[in-house]
């Protein structure tokens, strides 16, 4: 699925707006400690319309990469995921089915694998990696949607 292809879909009948944030170090570490994972980078380019926001993010799984698209709603919450590129074997992408139970999902303790989401038998590496990558978005929607102390 191409980027354009996966933004009609997150934004149906919608031009989103493209935005780039780069991420302060303190936000960074925020970020990172939100998400129980590492930051591959400060620069996040988003999408933007309405209440709706759609994150990519590209990541290794085993040795190759993936590229995720995560759609987050109003309330900070995921709408959906889109897998955009796998180049791993086939038999350890992420099914739709198994994507599905993301949807709803805010960070919290049990956006974790064996806790709030089943894991991928004989993918798990697929499972931690989408999941990594669903923490790190909402850390970022997070971060970015802070409201400023008075």
């Amino acid at each position: 699925m191409t980027q354009k292809d996966a933004l009609a879909i997150a934004f149906p009948g919608a031009a989103p707006e493209r935005r780039t944030a780069f991420l302060t170090d303190a936000q960074a570490r925020a970020v990172e400690t939100a998400a129980r994972a590492r930051l591959p980078s400060k620069v996040w380019t988003y999408y933007v319309a309405g209440s709706t926001t759609a994150y990519f993010e590209s990541h290794l799984v085993r040795t190759m990469n993936e590229t995720v698209m995560v759609v987050v709603g109003a309330g900070g919450e995921v709408r959906f995921v889109e897998i955009l590129s796998f180049v791993e074997p086939d038999e350890y992408m992420a099914s739709k089915r198994w994507l599905d139970q993301l949807a709803g999902r805010r960070l919290d303790d049990e956006l974790a694998l064996r806790r709030g989401l089943r894991n991928i038998a004989g993918a798990s590496l697929t499972a931690e990696a989408v999941t990594r990558a669903v923490r790190r978005a909402l850390a970022v929607h997070q971060v970015l949607n802070a409201k400023p102390a008075k």
